[in-house]
């Protein structure tokens, strides 16, 4: 397998692996071409398919963390029928190469407790890989790190990523365009929650400081209900209404 790395003299032109469709992938490329300054790396299979990893400086992360002098892996992701061939090793592998030649302390990444949850990294994986865990909110979202000096000192959440909780009654959803996938639902699902007069509310995260400070573990969704974090994983319209209760 050739693998590219995306970069803002290329990213008009190159496909971006999980936003195959032209609205989601501008929203996309938008976000990320914001982020090379920061240094952001896009790495991807030349094939065309959902096989790609990108990384950022912790420091520059949209993450409530203290990760000072790590990398923060925003997205690990090989589906379909690039799974079983080694791929995921093959991005990692550069990660961890590409950190070590810029000086950084180790890798870090959002995972969960025991089992594998959706828009996360499989904990499984992630230990057979050398990564354990380095702090864990009080939902069950792990922060899993790779030091590469056994001194290094963890990265840990911040308190209100640690204990995620609001103030607002009804859903409150906070999101960012990290996820492709976000431009397309969420609108979704406050029509949805319109035509059936659910409390809804949504706030899009569009700066790095309001990421770093957001009051749960995952920034790309963030999902509350009655001031409870429910869930990390984007929700469908239909979805959002069987959560809320409403028979279709």
């Amino acid at each position: 397998m050739n693998y590219l790395r995306i970069t803002k003299e290329n990213i008009d032109k190159e496909h971006i692996c999980c936003a195959m469709s032209n609205k989601q992938s501008i929203v996309k490329k938008e976000w990320l071409r914001k982020r090379f300054e920061e240094g952001l790396v896009f790495y991807r299979s030349e094939e065309r398919g959902k096989c790609f990893i990108e990384y950022i400086p912790a420091e520059n992360a949209w993450m409530p963390i203290c990760a000072e002098g790590y990398i923060y892996i925003n997205c690990l992701w090989v589906s379909g029928s690039m799974k079983g061939h080694g791929y995921s090793s093959d991005l990692l592998d550069e990660c961890i190469r590409d950190a070590k030649e810029k000086g950084r302390k180790g890798l870090c990444i959002l995972s969960s407790e025991k089992r594998k949850k959706e828009f996360l990294s499989d904990p499984g994986y992630l230990v057979h890989k050398g990564f354990s865990v380095a702090d864990t909110s009080a939902n069950g979202i792990t922060l899993m790190y790779l030091p590469f000096d056994l001194d290094a000192k963890p990265p840990k959440f911040k308190e209100c990523a640690r204990y995620p909780k609001v103030e607002e009654e009804g859903f409150l959803l906070y999101y960012t365009d990290q996820c492709p996938f976000t431009y397309y639902w969420v609108p979704r699902v406050e029509a949805a929650a319109r035509e059936h007069n659910i409390r809804f509310k949504a706030i899009h995260i569009t700066d790095r400081d309001s990421a770093q400070n957001v009051p749960a573990p995952v920034t790309t969704y963030a999902l509350f209900r009655d001031g409870k974090f429910v869930t990390q994983g984007i929700q469908s319209d239909k979805k959002f209404l069987a959560l809320a209760g409403v028979k279709i």
